[in-house]
């Protein structure tokens, strides 16, 4: 039973994905009538194989949009044919994203990279700064996937260095820095409809949101700094006695450089054709970027001939990985069902205009200070960076703020990054304590709750300058 649950879940997602596709192109009330109700099927079917702890929060997001409905006295079925709608373009990018990974595994294109930059990574300043640069790389394409995989690569080049000073070094780094990413990053999904929803420029807000979070890197590189000296512990040494054992394995090795010079243009590409195609294709962004992806992963295997590859891996996704993507879709689609409730309410102008009032109450306080704080507490009851920054931006969608989309942007996304540093519910503290085996209070609150405290300052100066200086 629960097999063909996982069978018939597949089947539905699948349909409602290109469905989404062929709305999106084609239009027509038929056929969106027809892409809610394929939503609805797949959300229903969730339900006959999620244990109860995971399906604890889409049935209560559930619960609230019912609610909503029948208070605010609005008409529930008009409610569910638009409500199962409006994630279809979230989920489409969930499901396709992965895809890309199918093309990392094709050769040691990470070993390469941090092979080639070794030199570049001789004391403790500069390997923190590599790991963190490296992780937000990788995390353009594997997402939260990037924790474990260079942890895995940082793990097996400091094999020989141990201890809670060490695991302190790489936890951080690598915690900060998938954190950071969800500012500017084009393949985060979280950002990507923060922009879309408040219909942000897309260039704006990445260039704003890179230099937030390279400002965030120096930060924390300073901190480690700090934290070096706390531990006691010399740690360019350890590095450089790692580096000197495998000198004489670099030399003799040349394909290593090419493959690092392969990924980097496969970066190029990957990064630059979306960029290319959101400038001449007047179409909304959760659009471009799986077809974009899709046409990217295809070419890889047929200029390297490959193309088995492509049925090969879509088989093992098909039948294992989108059924394991069944909680965090149904959460997206009850997620997409509440925001249309309450924008079918006029709830969603009630909610921003108590926060405005609280921030009127108290003296030098707006809402850009109130905003990140949103998220935070939110993910601190379980909600991860993306159901929080869809269900806020999705109400604030629409509604008239006195700041431009782009500073709301990075006020919400503020608040992701200190949602996944420092709750310990959130996934990607939880994968980085499985791997290093840490608890995840250490590797989250304990270890980030300071530079948590920088970065919130930090971000703050920058929101509240540009409210004084432009506003």
């Amino acid at each position: 039973m629960v097999q063909l649950a996982k069978r018939g879940y597949t089947l539905f997602i699948s349909l409602y994905v290109l469905m989404h596709f062929i709305v999106s192109f084609t239009g027509g009330e038929t056929l969106s009538t027809a892409l809610s109700l394929l939503g609805l099927a797949a959300f229903l079917i969730g339900y006959f194989f999620l244990p109860l702890k995971q399906a604890a929060i889409s049935l209560l997001l559930l619960v609230i949009a019912l609610i909503v409905h029948l208070s605010a006295g609005t008409s529930l079925i008009e409610g569910t044919v638009s409500g199962f709608t409006v994630m279809s373009g979230l989920i489409a990018l969930l499901l396709i994203v992965p895809a890309i990974s199918w093309v990392l595994e094709e050769k040691p294109y990470i070993e390469s990279v941090i092979n080639f930059a070794q030199n570049l990574l001789n004391t403790s300043r500069k390997f923190y700064f590599g790991m963190m640069v490296i992780t937000q790389i990788i995390s353009y394409f594997l997402l939260f996937g990037s924790i474990p995989m260079v942890y895995g690569m940082i793990n097996d080049f400091l094999s020989d260095q141990k201890g809670v000073a060490w695991e302190n070094y790489k936890g951080t780094a690598l915690l900060r820095a998938f954190s950071l990413t969800t500012m500017w990053v084009v393949s985060i999904p979280s950002f990507i409809f923060a922009v879309h929803a408040l219909d942000a420029s897309l260039g704006l807000s990445i260039l704003q949101g890179f230099f937030i979070s390279f400002a965030g890197i120096l930060i924390s590189v300073l901190f480690s700094r700090y934290q070096e000296r706390h531990y006691g512990v010399d740690l360019t040494a350890g590095i450089q006695e790692q580096l000197d054992k495998i000198a004489e394995q670099k030399k003799q090795d040349t394909r290593g450089n090419r493959d690092a010079l392969e990924f980097g243009f496969l970066f190029v590409t990957l990064f630059g054709s979306i960029f290319l195609l959101n400038a001449i294709w007047d179409v909304q962004l959760l659009l471009i970027i799986p077809i974009v992806i899709v046409a990217w992963v295809i070419l890889y295997f047929i200029v390297r001939k490959r193309t088995s590859a492509i049925s090969e891996n879509g088989k093992i996704y098909l039948e294992k990985s989108i059924p394991n993507k069944a909680q965090q879709f149904s959460i997206l689609l009850a997620a997409g069902f509440l925001i249309n409730a309450v924008h079918l309410s006029g709830y969603g102008e009630y909610i921003i205009d108590g926060l405005f009032y609280v921030t009127d109450a108290v003296p030098f306080l707006n809402f850009l200070w109130v905003l990140p704080f949103v998220v935070i507490i939110l993910g601190f009851i379980g909600l991860g960076p993306l159901t929080v920054i869809v269900l806020v931006s999705g109400i604030l969608q629409g509604v008239e703020l006195p700041y431009p989309p782009e500073i709301v942007v990075l006020g919400i996304t503020s608040g992701s990054v200190i949602s996944i540093m420092l709750s310990p519910l959130i996934l990607p503290s939880i994968i980085l304590s499985s791997v290093n085996r840490l608890s995840i209070i250490k590797n989250g609150l304990l270890f980030n709750y300071k530079y948590a405290i920088a970065f919130y300052v930090m971000v703050q100066i920058y929101l509240q300058l540009f409210v004084v200086f432009f506003l």
